[in-house]
């Protein structure tokens, strides 16, 4: 799975219809992706490109002008709303704990989904920790008590408690209505 692609995709469904690779790419690199995610300017107009060969963005070519020089327009296509909703739940949902990454950069495109997915997928997240607790506790027991690799595992098993105690913490707000979700109703204005 890639948080590259999960970044542009929902970078470009952010901007809701069209949009140029700059305003993307300035969008995530103001989320501080570079940082996080390891996305550079080259790689977001890579996916740009890429992408777009694969029908999940449609690429516009728009001729100079008083408004600037030319440049490409990109737009979502219906595979690549499916492409990005696909990356986006799986993102919320599974534990990959060599790419924390994925989960920040799903967090950040939460609200295109419903109040009600959101909270099964981050349920489905809690079920993935603690199936990955309960297979590192057991070796952590059998560790030498004088092997410092025990260190190791306790950390990942206090990052799996962590990680589930911040998880319904999310779960909790959202169930109280935290934020505008995909679908609910506008704020009083």
């Amino acid at each position: 799975m890639s948080t590259t692609r999960l970044l542009v995709l929902g970078g470009v469904v952010r901007r809701s219809g069209r949009a140029h690779g700059y305003e993307v790419r300035r969008e995530l690199m103001s989320w501080g992706s570079d940082e996080w995610a390891h996305v550079n300017p080259g790689s977001i107009y890579h996916a740009l490109k890429q992408l777009a060969k694969e029908g999940m963005l449609r690429a516009h070519d728009v001729e100079e002008s008083d408004a600037g020089p030319p440049h490409t327009d990109y737009e979502i296509t219906e595979a690549g709303r499916a492409e990005f909703l696909r990356l986006l739940r799986c993102a919320l949902a599974m534990v990959d704990v060599r790419h924390p990454e994925m989960l920040t950069a799903g967090l950040g495109f939460l609200t295109e989904l419903s109040r009600d997915e959101a909270v099964g997928l981050l349920r489905q997240r809690l079920d993935g920790l603690a199936e990955w607790r309960a297979s590192v506790v057991p070796h952590r027991e059998e560790a030498d008590p004088d092997d410092h690799l025990r260190e190791l595992l306790g950390w990942w098993v206090h990052t799996a408690d962590s990680a589930s105690a911040w998880t319904r913490g999310l779960i909790e707000r959202l169930e109280a209505g935290a934020y505008v979700m995909a679908g609910d109703p506008p704020p009083p204005a």
